[in-house]
């Protein structure tokens, strides 16, 4: 799982460059053809990778119950982002992973009720393989940023 880290460490700072690099507005803007923004984008991997690592286990979250509703699975935008939102993710992006990294380290997951994810199909049953998932969900993610920053500036 070092590996895994590794990448989850590195891909993070790129969410959070995306915030640093644009505005409130764009980082708010759904622009034609798509049903989310850049910052649900960025709020729903840190979620989501809440949701699969802890909740799964049976162990207590790192975001809030109002967060979770927001950016979860099936959500999407109901309106504009404040700009406190946006550096309260911008927080959550470092501390989240860093809390799961030591968390994983010190063996906190020791439960874990299976899931199967509709993206792959694939199910997981442990904490490892919740780990290899959120890393490809995070690449994803990172996908459909790009494709709305190209989408933005037209």
């Amino acid at each position: 799982m070092q590996f895994t880290f590794k990448v989850l460490n590195n891909i993070r700072p790129i969410f959070k460059k995306h915030i640093e690099d644009h505005a409130l507005e764009d980082l708010n803007k759904i622009p034609e053809g798509f049903n989310n923004n850049i910052i649900w984008n960025i709020g729903h991997v840190v979620v989501t990778a809440q949701l699969l690592a802890y909740k799964l286990s049976g162990l207590p979250m790192k975001v809030s119950d109002a967060l979770v509703n927001k950016y979860r699975k099936d959500s999407k935008p109901e309106g504009p982002v404040t700009q406190a939102e946006v550096d309260e993710i911008k927080a959550l992006l470092t501390s989240t992973i860093n809390d799961l990294e030591l968390d994983y380290k010190n063996g906190v997951f020791k439960e874990y009720n299976a899931y199967t994810v509709s993206t792959t199909g694939n199910t997981l049953t442990n904490i490892d393989d919740a780990l290899q998932f959120i890393l490809l969900h995070e690449a994803m993610h990172q996908g459909y940023i790009l494709a709305l920053k190209r989408a933005i500036k037209n």
